[in-house]
């Protein structure tokens, strides 16, 4: 095999730990193994106990408290960093709502295999709810030009050009190439920015492997939705369309427009579809707009030790 198993896993959580426990199982029963590092958002459930008093000395854990909740992107950012600095070739993420089939990450390396080292952005694995079904917030993009790589499809890879965080396999290389997700997103659109930064706007060719598949174990199928979301979720979305604002700026005048097109949709389905608690609605669209016009974070790039 061309990656010599020098994997580490990335599990990201915050006070999920049966979660937690149910994802970092399934890992570790994967049928090629990996080291895990699990990056805790200071949780208050018990988190930091159970990985000390059970798994933190086991070969191949690394764990790291944050001691604050930085979202998922800032663990993703942290994670990923200290995958690539501790030298580990290849990168696997996800949440620890995930829970990989058994052979979901030996599919991805069989697939990285087929592709070629070096001729990938990402590896994506296909996502499903708890009842089988296509999980709907994980849909992947897939590249209307998929064509130009059709002799992948027997294998049950697809050239896909936006996935989400939900396992995504990288080498290392990619991911000093084109920076680190941006931890200033904290929740919503940091895994759209980032793959879309790979595979659009660097251009590195990204795939779905259809055969690795897992479970996203989420509380409802049903997506995230401005116009229908419950009142609990409502504030939530103050981060969708900030961060949008800052990823579709940079794919240009096209990105741009279809970001305004995108909102004005929302804005008129708020009017007439939702249930409930329009004015709100309404509010936190038009006012993440704006604060979105003036989000520029700035990507950061692992810098290499030139000394070691």
């Amino acid at each position: 095999m061309i990656y010599l198993n020098n994997i580490a896993a990335v599990v990201v959580t915050y006070n999920r730990l049966n979660m937690l426990q149910k994802c970092l199982s399934a890992i570790k029963n994967q049928t090629v193994g990996c080291d895990i590092i699990i990056i805790n958002n200071n949780s208050s459930d018990g988190t930091e106990e159970w990985v000390k008093d059970n798994i933190i000395s086991e070969s191949g854990i690394i764990y790291r408290n944050t001691h604050q909740n930085i979202g998922g992107s800032g663990g993703f950012n942290t994670g990923m960093r200290i995958a690539v600095e501790k030298g580990y070739e290849y990168v696997w993420i996800m949440d620890d709502d995930c829970i990989p089939c058994l052979d979901a990450l030996e599919t991805l390396i069989k697939a990285g295999e087929i592709i070629g080292r070096g001729n990938f952005g990402y590896l994506s694995s296909v996502v499903l709810w708890k009842d089988g079904t296509e999980c709907k917030m994980n849909r992947q993009k897939i590249k209307k030009t998929y064509y130009n790589y059709s002799h992948l499809l027997k294998h049950g890879i697809i050239q896909v050009e936006q996935s989400t965080f939900v396992s995504l396999l990288f080498s290392s290389e990619v991911i000093k190439n084109v920076g680190l997700p941006v931890k200033e997103f904290f929740i919503w659109g940091d895994d759209i920015e980032y793959t879309r930064r790979i595979a659009v706007r660097n251009g590195i060719p990204s795939f779905m492997v259809c055969g690795s598949q897992v479970v996203h174990e989420m509380a409802k199928n049903n997506g995230s939705n401005i116009v229908i979301d419950g009142l609990d979720r409502i504030g939530r979305y103050k981060f969708t369309f900030r961060n949008e604002s800052y990823l579709y700026r940079k794919e240009g005048v096209k990105g741009a427009l279809f970001y305004f097109a995108k909102c004005g949709v929302y804005f008129f389905r708020i009017l007439f579809k939702s249930p409930n608690y329009k004015l709100k609605r309404l509010g936190v669209l038009i006012g993440s707009m704006i604060k979105g016009i003036f989000f520029n974070p700035k990507i950061e790039y692992i810098q290499e030790d030139k000394n070691g």
